[in-house]
């Protein structure tokens, strides 16, 4: 099992920029990859960004294509997701995941991952 601990989020007024930090711990030997999912009220979790452990591949959600940028530091096995321009849709509880399947091709379903961290709160204020 993949420990997953976020941390970052806060209140920020729209336009503004916040960078979330996922470290991972545990059993990582075979996990390929990792995911940024959000939850806002009411609705259900959805996928924000993606990225391969070996070579840094990225996906990103249409949503936040151009204004948030997933990255990832392999020595210190801690993943980060810039986000920059926010707005208030993007105010939500941030999940990052570990790909639980061993699979190298890029994924944005939450079936995929095995591991998810406790999320950390995103407030845009407008």
């Amino acid at each position: 099992q993949v420990q997953l601990v976020e941390s970052g989020g806060g209140l920020v007024q729209a336009g503004g920029s916040l960078r979330l930090s996922c470290a991972a711990s545990g059993r990582t030997i075979g996990r390929s990859a990792m995911g940024w999912f959000r939850q806002a009220p009411g609705k259900d979790r959805e996928f924000v960004a993606y990225i391969r452990w070996s070579d840094g591949g990225t996906y990103y959600a249409d949503s936040v294509k151009g204004r948030f940028t997933i990255s990832r530091v392999n020595a210190k096995n801690t993943v980060y997701l810039q986000m920059n321009s926010l707005k208030p849709e993007d105010t939500a509880v941030y999940y990052c995941a570990a790909e639980g399947t061993g699979s190298y091709s890029i994924t944005i379903y939450n079936r995929d991952f095995g591991s998810w961290g406790q999320g950390t709160q995103v407030t845009v204020s407008s």
